[in-house]
């Protein structure tokens, strides 16, 4: 069957997790900026979404409420989700549904699709860590597999995850690539001057995260100490997660605790702000599909130093700096050399901000998403692949 959606505004359905992890930021980013551009957008979580600050005309956040009866020793959210999805796609006559993360996300669109839901067709965007780390594992590897094939369209956000998801998984359905994207107006060059012009000389070093095991953080802790043996340094720990209280634990034990903060921030304006004002950002991630936090650094004019994994290479476009991953004292070589050089650290700088600009705009990535959500919604039904 083929549907006809002209250019007229699309009724769009957007799943997502609430953290401030990349897929929950990119989904929330995606569903305010359909709003505002004169769709009609339905977000659903289980929780609001991190970057929902403020009511958006045009967008309507739903939380999936997961009953918890007592029987149950795990709440299905899976199965609660899918029901709220059938009745959002019955009552909204939703042209399209995008869910970020495969699991559980995707199976959810396939079930309330199993229970009625008509027509109900869904993109699902891969986002890193539901492939190779929870794909990976024996318990969800094939309802992850199941996922993908029933999947209207799948998108990921690099092509090392796209060639990742090929080889775990053999995947026949077809991987566009659609990169993470930033607001480069928002995430701007400061104009405070860098650690050259400040009084103390000190330089100002960020690592934004989830602070998951993945993320390595105490790595990125311990190389900072070899940096600030050389250097006047300071290094803010942004974001919430499981190993940041370690982290801090590890400072104190390695001497910098007075060095290293854990500053609270609220919203993106914040974060644009305390990066803007920041000399280097240093990522010592396991694996890193694309590494959105990092993107935005580099439109703020901030140079990254960063292990070599999954689809980094791909975001820096050479500009940063990548080292073997668990060298800290190639990373702490390449940020001081960075630190060290004031003319180094322009050209890098400037080098960053222009790819972000040129490549990465939030502006042009939207456009290929509403393409693909036209060209999904005005397409003939897909049957999954046998």
């Amino acid at each position: 069957m083929v549907r006809r959606v002209s250019d007229r505004h699309l009724r769009l359905g957007i799943v997502c997790y609430p953290s401030v992890g990349g897929s929950g930021v990119v989904a929330t980013e995606i569903a305010i900026r359909a709003a505002r551009a004169g769709h009609d957008v339905h977000l659903l979580s289980y929780g609001r979404p991190a970057r929902l600050h403020e009511a958006v005309p045009g967008l309507r956040y739903h939380e999936v409420q997961v009953s918890g009866y007592p029987l149950f020793r795990y709440p299905p959210y899976d199965l609660a989700l899918a029901t709220r999805m059938a009745e959002v796609h019955e009552e909204a006559a939703i042209d399209v549904w995008h869910v970020h993360y495969a699991i559980p996300h995707a199976v959810s669109a396939w079930l309330a699709r199993a229970m009625g839901a008509r027509e109900l067709r869904f993109v699902t965007t891969l986002h890193g860590t539901d492939i190779t780390v929870v794909g990976a594992d024996r318990a969800y590897a094939r309802p992850t597999r199941f996922a993908l094939e029933q999947s209207t369209e799948v998108t990921a956000v690099s092509r090392f995850l796209a060639d990742e998801t090929v080889i775990a998984f053999g995947s026949r359905k077809p991987i566009e690539v659609v990169p993470n994207f930033v607001d480069t107006v928002l995430f701007a060059p400061g104009t405070q001057g860098r650690y050259w012009a400040r009084a103390d000389h000190e330089r100002r070093i960020v690592h934004a995260s989830n602070f998951r095991p993945v993320k390595r953080v105490g790595d990125t802790v311990r190389a900072f100490a070899q940096i600030a043996a050389e250097l006047p340094a300071r290094l803010w720990l942004v974001g919430e997660g499981p190993d940041r209280e370690h982290a801090l634990a590890i400072a104190a034990d390695l001497g910098v605790a007075d060095r290293v903060e854990a500053p609270g921030v609220k919203n993106q304006h914040e974060l644009a702000e305390l990066l803007a004002d920041a000399d280097l950002f240093l990522s010592t991630s396991e694996t890193e599909s694309f590494g959105l936090s990092m993107l935005e650094a580099m439109s703020c004019g901030v140079p990254c130093v960063s292990t070599r994994v999954g689809g980094v290479p791909e975001v820096f476009g050479g500009t940063g700096r990548l080292v073997p991953l668990g060298d800290l004292g190639a990373m702490a070589r390449a940020a001081i050399e960075l630190l060290s050089d004031p003319d180094q650290h322009r050209v890098v700088g400037e080098e960053s901000r222009a790819r972000a600009v040129a490549e990465y705009r939030a502006e042009n990535i939207l456009e290929r998403y509403l393409a693909l959500y036209r060209r999904v919604a005005s397409g003939p039904e897909r049957h999954p692949v046998a």
